[in-house]
């Protein structure tokens, strides 16, 4: 069974031979690790992930004027700009699908949500919410317009597999907002762009930090396959595990907040294997960190955890 064909099972929640791991890194502890290696093993060589990440063109805010930044609604207009190039990211992909047998996920990460955040700032755009629900949804409006069209130009590339949206919803607590909020205000965008990417027959990989347990069930109703990063800080993975387990795929949930950065070597492999045995029960698990592995990690813990990737293949 080759990387991409246990991707796929995992999401599918098919029998399979071994479970897939895709494990990710900041730039810091990227640098950290490779000068642990030493200069004669590159690390993506060492790690061999079953899914290779692409980053498609996209789209910035560009030049927003100051009052974007206030508490007050703004009323100078949001400019974009977009960024990339199609051509580099299909020649990428072909070559990727000629020369690998990887899963490929286009990677977007953040969503009209966090696009709002970052044009508002988030405690701003919080207040919009409950403040100035016209203006709110206006602009909520706008960016799924826009990722839209350049969701459609980027799903036209047929070596692709999945895409990865998100937005942060979550705080270690609960929902950033309330359940009916996120209802009325984030769901119909995110529908939008979930229906889009499956008319075109790739999955929906969606990110979203914290605790998000309120709305899993809806995120499954919408056609989400596979969740990340299920923090154990913030949700039990037992009891998603249990009760939602069947009809959705998660990526990550081995603690980076804990275990990684402070734990030994073996506390790394105990909790990474009992958070395996865990999640990949009948299926619908790719093995990760919860979150990218940070500089704060000891190189010894990240090789630990990768030795505990690789065991099942």
């Amino acid at each position: 069974m080759d990387a991409r064909e246990a991707v796929c099972c995992a999401i599918a929640h098919q029998p399979a031979n071994r479970v897939p791991y895709l494990i990710g890194f900041t730039a810091e502890g990227r640098a950290a690790f490779q000068r642990w290696l030493g200069a004669d093993t590159d690390v993506e060589t060492y790690v061999d992930d079953d899914v290779i990440r692409i980053y498609p063109p996209w789209w910035n805010w560009h030049d927003l004027e100051a009052d974007w930044r206030a508490a007050a609604t703004p009323r100078s207009p949001a400019h974009g700009r977009g960024t990339g190039s199609y051509e580099s990211f299909f020649d990428q992909a072909k070559q990727l699908r000629e020369h690998t047998d990887k899963y490929l996920l286009c990677t977007i990460y953040g969503s009209h949500f966090e696009k709002a955040n970052f044009a508002r700032g988030i405690e701003n755009f919080l207040a919009d919410l409950a403040a100035d629900p016209p203006f709110a949804r206006r602009l909520l409006r706008r960016i799924i317009d826009k990722n839209l069209v350049m969701l459609e130009n980027v799903l036209h590339c047929a070596e692709i597999d999945g895409v990865l949206l998100g937005s942060d919803w979550g705080t270690q607590v609960d929902l950033i907002m309330s359940p009916a909020t996120w209802e009325e205000m984030i769901r119909p965008g995110e529908q939008e762009e979930y229906d889009l990417i499956h008319a075109y027959g790739k999955h929906v990989w969606i990110h979203s930090c914290g605790n998000v347990t309120k709305i899993i069930p809806a995120l499954i109703d919408m056609g989400v396959e596979v969740l990340n990063p299920v923090q154990p800080e913030a949700m039990d993975l037992g009891h998603i595990k249990r009760q939602f387990g069947a009809r959705l795929a998660f990526w990550g949930g081995i603690s980076t907040q804990r275990t990684l950065p402070y734990g030994t070597p073996e506390e790394v492999r105990h909790e990474a294997r009992q958070v395996r045995a865990l999640l990949a029960a009948g299926g619908g698990y790719v093995f990760a960190p919860a979150q990218e592995i940070q500089a704060d990690v000891p190189p010894a813990n990240m090789a630990a955890l990768i030795e505990v990737a690789k065991e099942t293949r």
